[in-house]
């Protein structure tokens, strides 16, 4: 089957993402197709599975590709679930393209390869613009998410917010609309996020728009917050953070680790004030907000623990030169390092990405991560059959192997090469 006409007066477009990264010159992840003049009846005459019961969506028979019905939307609650839809032959294609976000969204090819541009989407990819269609863009506060998720995957080609979308989002945050997401969404979109090239763009767009405080507490109480300039030139620890979220982007294609970079310092938030810019035990306070932040957007638990164990074993890793054996090995105990080495190794690069995340130190090595390395082989390497076989159990068993790991991180740590 091809996209030939269902009813003698349907036409099929292509729209939305797949032609606005076309015309970037970006690779097409998926197609979405925009059908009018069609009926839901005559799509599933040809053989098309209807998704979904609120949206009038159908899936190709052939290709498992997305065919929606031209249609519009009115308002009727609060949120962003609070539409009711009219999906009819009726419906234009431009009508359609008015309930959409952007302009840059709203773009559509026709099967002659003719682009259809009534809101100026031609224009404000040139410019680099992300610029609201209508004001049918307030009824949605999803719609906020999805503006500063376009901020932070295409910051590297330069699009910025237009001011007068930037006005708008102001306007929904000041209103209460942006209470009203629910954490599952938020979370879908975060996770969205962390896969972009420059994630720290989406949250400097939700801070710009007043949604930041709302959405993410926890990182907008970090803007404001001194660091000691000699560690930190860049001082703001609000800032450092994107830094370091931007840093594991370099670092790692790991959604988690990155989080878990974002996350690391949630506990300078907390810090009093009186003993600023210092912040003793904000490694605690933040493995605490961590887990708080993941409860509330109902985190997965492997992003979770991540971002726990990054928060608060950070300061250790960066400090390993300083450690004694006995808490070199408490912190591999701590992180569950023996059973989890993968997950060890993201909370490394976690920790390189912090490192990094200083104005100034991008480029710098890192070598707590190979000293760590070195650290976890050693006491990995460290055999115990000889004390099985003298018939050692229980706690017996585990004390004899905790001090023969003991033993092992010390030999490791008296070689020249431990610090090469």
């Amino acid at each position: 089957m091809t996209n030939e006409p269902l009813v003698p007066r349907m036409k099929i477009y292509l729209v939305g993402g797949a032609v606005r990264d076309e015309l970037l010159g970006r690779p097409v992840k998926e197609r979405d197709w925009m059908v009018v003049g069609a009926t839901p009846e005559a799509m599933l005459a040809q053989g098309f599975k209807q998704v979904g019961k609120d949206f009038p969506v159908f899936l190709h028979p052939r290709t498992g590709e997305e065919y929606a019905l031209a249609r519009t939307e009115c308002k009727t609650a609060p949120g962003y679930r609070g539409f009711a839809v009219h999906a009819e032959a009726d419906v234009t294609l431009e009508q359609d393209l008015l309930r959409r976000d952007l302009t840059i969204n709203a773009l559509a090819r026709d099967e002659s390869g003719q682009i259809i541009d009534p809101y100026g989407g031609l224009r404000d990819l040139e410019s680099r613009l992300l610029r609201h269609v209508s004001d049918a863009f307030a009824e949605d506060p999803v719609r906020i998410l999805r503006t500063a998720r376009f901020a932070a995957r295409y910051a590297h080609l330069g699009f910025r917010i237009a001011p007068e979308t930037n006005a708008l989002m102001q306007a929904m945050a000041a209103a209460g609309e942006v209470n009203a997401l629910v954490p599952e969404r938020v979370w879908q979109e975060l996770v969205k996020v962390l896969a972009e090239e420059t994630p720290s763009g989406f949250f400097e767009a939700l801070r710009d728009c007043g949604s930041l405080r709302i959405v993410f507490p926890e990182i907008d109480r970090l803007f404001g917050v001194p660091q000691p300039a000699a560690q930190h030139p860049e001082i703001d620890t609000g800032i450092h953070s994107l830094m370091v979220l931007d840093q594991a982007a370099r670092l790692s294609p790991d959604p988690r680790v990155r989080f878990a970079a974002l996350c690391h310092d949630l506990g300078k938030g907390q810090t009093p004030a009186q003993i600023l810019p210092s912040h003793h035990g904000h490694e605690e306070r933040g493995a605490t907000l961590a887990e708080q932040l993941c409860q509330r957007l109902k985190a997965p638990n492997d992003y979770r623990d991540l971002a726990i164990l990054t928060a608060r074993y950070h300061g250790h890793i960066h400090r390993v030169e300083q450690l004694r054996p006995q808490t070199r090995l408490r912190v591999l105990e701590g992180c569950d390092a023996f059973r989890r080495p993968e997950r060890f190794e993201q909370l490394l690069l976690a920790c390189e990405a912090d490192a990094r995340g200083r104005r100034g130190f991008e480029q710098r090595t890192y070598p707590q991560a190979g000293m760590f390395h070195r650290i976890l082989a050693a006491a990995r390497g460290f055999d115990p059959t000889g004390l099985v076989r003298e018939g050692i159990k229980g706690e017996a068993l585990k004390d004899a192997i905790r001090r023969g790991r003991l033993g092992a991180i010390r030999d490791c740590g008296q070689g020249a090469d431990f610090y090469a």
